[in-house]
């Protein structure tokens, strides 16, 4: 059985896990509406510039897995896009995600953007705050000539038809919301036009956390690290995730490792066992630091 997680919002886990709550609110950061034209890469000298881009924000979920999130979809200039495919259900899961990449044209880009306008992508928009708890939010953002559009919408596809903290009005913004982000659903089905390939990222950043033993024997045999040091700079003190970065033949190293593991793998560096959780730097993005927008 197969699912795909970047479609998962929000996981049950035990409350012992240290998580993130998500903002309640409405609107993203201040924009002025504009043309509706994407910057492309011919309006733009950064053909890795985003035009549009769907992710998950804060959710009760287990701390070290926000800056490891994988944003829904991220659209860019030059027309490439990028998200998670569909994994198999099992425990413990593959080490590496499985990231889907597809190329469309201007045009369908251009229509991209515009449909996300068109279905209320504008800074201020009210969606209103659901009587709902620790789920997610969606962010949503857009770039146009006019400069950036974003919601961020809490709890977009969990919250109820009846939920009496939501107007009519609420209500049916989220719906038009929902339809759209369907749209962008399609872009990456089977039968789509061009079919999507494996990503292919030039960095991976490694977020690693002191191995946990938990006597079930399902991370298997440690794995020694063949790359520099772990657990590199702490990418988040107070919650003690480190991060590094790998490229070039490091990171063929580390990729051809990680394809035989599993998500519970311990790894061994520096005379300890390392946690990790991989996460393939998209386009616009270079270095650990990039990751804490998720926060």
């Amino acid at each position: 059985m197969t699912i795909n997680r970047g479609l998962m919002t929000a996981v049950a886990v035990p409350l012992m896990l240290l998580g993130a709550c998500a903002r309640p609110g409405v609107a993203g950061e201040a924009g002025s509406p504009g043309s509706a034209a994407p910057v492309t890469e011919s309006t733009t000298a950064d053909p890795a510039a985003i035009a549009l881009r769907v992710e998950y924000r804060g959710g009760f979920v287990p701390a070290e897995t926000i800056p490891s999130r994988i944003p829904l979809f991220s659209f860019y200039a030059d027309g490439r896009a990028v998200t998670e495919g569909p994994v198999t259900l099992i425990y413990p899961g593959a080490a590496l995600p499985n990231m889907q990449e597809i190329k469309i044209s201007p045009a369908k880009l251009t229509e991209l953007t515009d449909a996300a306008l068109a279905a209320g992508v504008k800074s201020g928009a009210d969606f209103g705050t659901p009587g709902v708890a620790d789920i997610p939010s969606t962010r949503i953002s857009v770039v146009t000539a006019g400069g950036e559009q974003s919601v961020e919408v809490m709890a977009l596809s969990e919250a109820s038809p009846d939920d009496q903290s939501l107007t009519a009005a609420q209500q049916a913004a989220r719906k038009k919301l929902t339809e759209f982000l369907g749209t962008l659903h399609a872009q990456f089905a089977d039968a789509a036009s061009p079919p999507a390939k494996p990503y292919q990222a030039q960095r991976l950043a490694v977020l690693a956390t002191p191995y946990q033993e938990t006597g079930d024997g399902m991370g298997g045999a440690p794995v020694k690290w063949p790359a520099a040091d772990l657990p590199g700079a702490f990418l988040n003190e107070q919650l003690r995730i480190n991060c590094l970065t790998v490229e070039g033949t490091e990171k063929d190293e580390v990729l051809a490792l990680a394809s035989k593991a599993n998500e519970r793998t311990p790894w061994e560096s520096a005379g300890k066992k390392w946690q990790i959780k991989f996460r393939p730097l998209l386009p616009d993005e270079k270095e650990c630091a990039d990751l804490r927008r998720q926060a």
